[in-house]
């Protein structure tokens, strides 16, 4: 084993299948302490089973792991943290009734019998503080948004202070600020000896942060370079095989009749607080409108009422004219409303269902798929398969269970669904979330397609990046008021980040109007 004097975990040949699917073939992978290592590659090229082995949440079907110079069987993750391996995974896995300090006490050595919750709570609050994660440590996880369960995550694991840390696109939901401060924490751990794997999608973050990059694809390692020895365009054509555009063609705006009008909207979080504070909206056919902020300022809130989700307390919503303000979500749906879910899995989708009756499960009430209530499997089928090769769904078949396919696919099987009956109105909540450069690419230029069909785009985004090549105006949330809107091309990161950190946009029009 020439190189586990080296390397703090040495994986070799690492072969792992499921139905279907060999998921890596062949893999082989070296970490070395002091170093950040990442990983890349497209939705679906085995990167996270890879790590789900190393963190004994899978077992090899065949291949070998060394840690520090010995040969391993990992057999779960708690023998993966005693051998000092922490994961932070991509979905998270977190008990959602319990409060965030429970879910950190969980499984935490060094915590005091009597009050185990108050000293985590204290260190959390350290740490928090330290790292630029603000958690509060009393609510409970279920009422936490997407982002702020990814930062419950990202404190789990550097509470337990591995000497091996696999952070599976920990920062997909982060602010730029936020994000820069995890990339110091890294160089931190670095200095300390620590062996780090850095999953994401975001090369720019990669080439910053890692020492050097390995990418796979289909399964198997294309190549192992040096992060200094290369660049964006050459890691982008190494994952999808060919050459991917970084900035879309957007045609001008033409905005039409008005898609969705928001008016003075009061809406209550799950705690019973105010989430929505009077906020008001215009958004027309045949353009886009980006939604900013960091999360849990009301994002969630305001796609859930938008798509019939949840009540509001005051105010009014209208959808091409129609008051839907109490409407329900299949009512919402039969009047042109696409709804593309934050959490993907647990909103998006049924994923014990086969692919096929994902698809069509808004519109299986509806002819061609229903006549008489009776279902039409012949015309499922044919929808189906129409689907999967217009949206690129990989899938070994239209009756595989949506839940083995990647993240990218089943978001893909989304966008397929939500967007093929022509919708007036798309709310799009992180649309492009954890996705690959690829998938990426492809979910924006749709969203492009639709807006330039004259569908009217809410596009709710935590990535700034998306925001500004998508959207043409922004408007910015902070504890469910809007700062301020501002068409995209007078906007600046700069701007949108004083309003992101509460600070008001005198010019900006009144209620969010055009």
């Amino acid at each position: 084993m020439a190189e586990a004097a080296w390397a703090a975990i040495h994986l070799q040949n690492i072969t792992k299948s499921f139905p279907g699917v060999l998921a890596n073939d062949r893999v082989s992978l070296a970490l070395r302490s002091g170093e950040v290592h990442a990983l890349l590659g497209e939705n679906g090229a085995g990167k996270t089973t890879l790590m789900n082995i190393l963190y004994g949440l899978y077992r090899a079907d065949a291949g070998e792991i060394w840690v520090k110079g010995r040969k391993v069987n990992i057999r779960s993750p708690r023998h993966a943290l005693s051998l000092g391996i922490g994961m932070v995974h991509q979905h998270f896995k977190l008990v959602l009734p319990h409060t965030v300090a429970e879910n950190v006490a969980l499984g935490l050595s060094g915590t005091p019998f009597w009050a185990p919750t108050r000293a985590v709570a204290r260190r959390l609050g350290d740490l928090s503080d330290r790292y630029g994660l603000p958690v509060d440590p009393d609510r409970r996880v279920w009422d936490l948004s997407a982002g702020e369960q990814q930062r419950v995550e990202i404190l789990k694991a550097l509470i337990r202070g591995a000497e091996v840390l696999v952070l599976d696109e920990p920062t997909s939901v982060l602010t730029p600020h936020e994000v820069g401060e995890l990339l110091k924490v890294l160089g931190r751990m670095k200095a300390e000896g620590h062996a780090i794997v850095f999953i994401s999608h975001k090369l720019d973050e990669v080439l910053e942060a890692a020492d050097w990059v390995t990418v796979m694809r289909r399964g198997q390692v294309v190549g192992t370079v040096r992060a200094e020895e290369t660049d964006k365009a050459a890691l982008a054509r190494m994952m999808v095989g060919r050459e991917v555009v970084f900035r879309l063609t957007k045609k001008a705006c033409t905005p039409g009749e008005a898609a969705l009008v928001a008016e003075d909207l009061h809406v209550r979080s799950d705690r019973g607080s105010l989430a929505l504070k009077g906020i008001s909206l215009a958004l027309c056919r045949g353009e886009i409108l980006g939604v900013a902020g960091v999360a849990g300022n009301g994002q969630r809130e305001l796609v859930e009422v938008l798509t019939g989700l949840r009540r509001a307390e005051r105010g009014r919503v209208q959808v091409l004219g129609q008051d839907l303000t109490r409407a329900s979500a299949r009512r919402l749906s039969d009047s042109g409303v696409a709804h593309i879910p934050e959490e993907r899995i647990r909103m998006g989708i049924v994923p014990g269902l086969s692919v096929e009756e994902n698809l069509i499960l808004k519109r299986h009430h509806r002819p061609p798929f229903c006549r008489g209530g009776i279902l039409r499997l012949a015309a499922a089928r044919r929808f189906a398969g129409q689907a999967i090769e217009e949206y690129r769904i990989q899938t070994p078949s239209a009756r595989t269970p949506a839940k083995l396919l990647s993240g990218g696919n089943i978001q893909k099987l989304i966008l397929a669904r939500e967007l093929s009956g022509s919708p007036a109105l798309v709310i799009a909540a992180h649309p492009t979330y954890g996705l690959d450069v690829g998938a990426t690419e492809q979910i924006r230029e749709l969203l492009l397609r639709q807006r330039d069909a004259g569908a009217g785009i809410l596009l709710v985004s935590e990535d700034l990046e998306e925001i500004m090549e998508l959207a043409d105006r922004i408007a910015v949330l902070f504890r469910g008021e809007i700062m301020g809107v501002v068409p995209a091309g007078e906007a600046s990161l700069e701007e949108i980040g004083l309003m992101m950190a509460g600070e008001r946009r005198a010019a900006a029009a009144a209620g969010g109007g055009r």
